[in-house]
């Protein structure tokens, strides 16, 4: 929806100013309205922090919550919410998180809730992150959120970060294998093709040859190809069916399921428990809390234990029914419901938790790259066997080369 920025006077003729998300300029002078608001002037306005191709840029988690910790420490040290805002929207070092600052400053100063003006930016504060900072506006312990949103979001980028580090040399990896097959296929293999016409090639050879016509002839119609099927696999995972098998297929990959899986649930336990110790009730927690693991089938199951436990029933048992959550994660969840500690027993599976799945991360790495190495040196002996064979089998019958 448009952005549209305004001029009002509150009922003390006091000017105010400040944007709002909506889709006519009707709908914007119907809200003024509903805060006792006189709109003077109403105009729309770009959206902050636009993109090379018009979309809105996403702002990096470390500069939010980098954003997050010191908005917490202006607050703790008695400086006013607006003024606290103003600050950090003139220090930003990114243009895009000053823009959305500023907006988030004038919607507040419009009378809006930090975590209402939070939401209309959607690119820069997740929708989990809102949600936490009007838990935390309502209970009065807002200052206590921040930090621990700061704390949350820092150690779920450096986890990210590890993941990502760790994928660069096999990504590498292959795509140099890539180039490397390619140019053989496209250059090499047509100069050999030459000398062996006319002789009777094996199957393999005749494979490879066949192979490379195409690449050389309708590389056109194979990268279109790849681009439709790339297309339609993505629109199929965006659709709501699509986004169902999305999610069974994070959970089962071979060898990356489970460190997916360990990572949403470490989310899960410490948005959890740092709602729970800030004394949101069990199932607003739940509610909250379940949005972060990121999956839909994680997602569900979470919603079928706050059912249960809206019944007055455990918590553990349906996330035990589940098959999602490992048994040894359950047990500590069951034995902390029984001792009253479920808060702090959370935040510490988060943290044990996150260690173990940074040491699987470099585990699966290091079994990752010695797999492509065999992969990449299979295929290229395979294609190497097919040009030297006919080779040989001409030089041991006595032909010229």
């Amino acid at each position: 929806m448009p952005t549209f920025a305004y001029k009002a006077r509150n009922e003390a003729g006091d000017p105010v100013s400040g944007t709002l998300v909506a889709e006519t300029t009707a709908v914007v002078a119907r809200m003024l309205a509903e805060k006792s608001l006189l709109p003077i002037e109403v105009e729309q306005v770009e959206a902050a922090g636009k993109s090379l191709f018009g979309g809105s840029r996403r702002i990096a988690l470390t500069k939010i919550g980098m954003t997050y910790e010191q908005l917490a420490d202006l607050l703790n040290a008695g400086v006013p919410m607006l003024r606290a805002i103003k600050v950090l929207a003139k220090q930003a070092s990114s243009p895009a998180l000053s823009s959305v600052l500023r907006e988030v400053h004038d919607d507040v100063a419009g009378g809006d809730a930090l975590a209402d003006s939070m939401e209309k930016h959607p690119n820069a504060f997740p929708k989990l992150h809102a949600a936490m900072v009007r838990a935390g506006e309502k209970g009065g312990f807002l200052e206590d959120v921040l930090t621990r949103l700061a704390e949350f979001v820092t150690r779920q980028d450096r986890l990210r970060n590890k993941f990502i580090g760790a994928l660069i040399y096999p990504a590498i990896l292959l795509l140099g294998a890539l180039a490397a097959v390619s140019f053989i296929m496209a250059f090499v293999v047509p100069e050999i093709r030459i000398v062996l016409e006319g002789q009777n090639l094996p199957v393999l050879t005749r494979v490879v040859f066949v192979t490379s016509d195409a690449l050389a002839e309708h590389y056109i119609v194979i990268i279109g190809s790849v681009l439709v099927a790339v297309t339609a696999i993505v629109g199929y995972f965006r659709s709501e069916l699509g986004k169902t098998a999305w999610s069974r297929i994070q959970l089962r990959m071979p060898a990356f399921g489970k460190v997916y899986t360990m990572i949403a649930l470490c989310r899960f336990c410490r948005i959890f428990g740092t709602m729970l110790a800030n004394g949101i009730p069990i199932l607003q927690s739940l509610h909250i809390a379940k949005d972060s693991t990121g999956n839909s089938i994680l997602a569900n199951a979470i919603e079928g234990a706050a059912d249960n436990v809206r019944g007055g029933e455990s918590l553990a048992a349906p996330l035990a029914a589940s098959k999602v959550f490992p048994p040894a994660i359950v047990d500590m969840i069951a034995v902390a419901e029984e001792s009253n500690t479920l808060d702090k027993v959370l935040v510490q599976i988060a943290n044990t938790q996150e260690e173990r799945t940074a040491r699987q991360i470099d585990f699966v790495m290091s079994m990752l790259e010695p797999f492509l190495l065999l992969l990449i040196g299979t295929l290229i002996a395979v294609i190497a066997i097919a040009l030297l064979v006919p080779i040989l089998t001409m030089s041991t019958s006595g032909l010229k080369v």
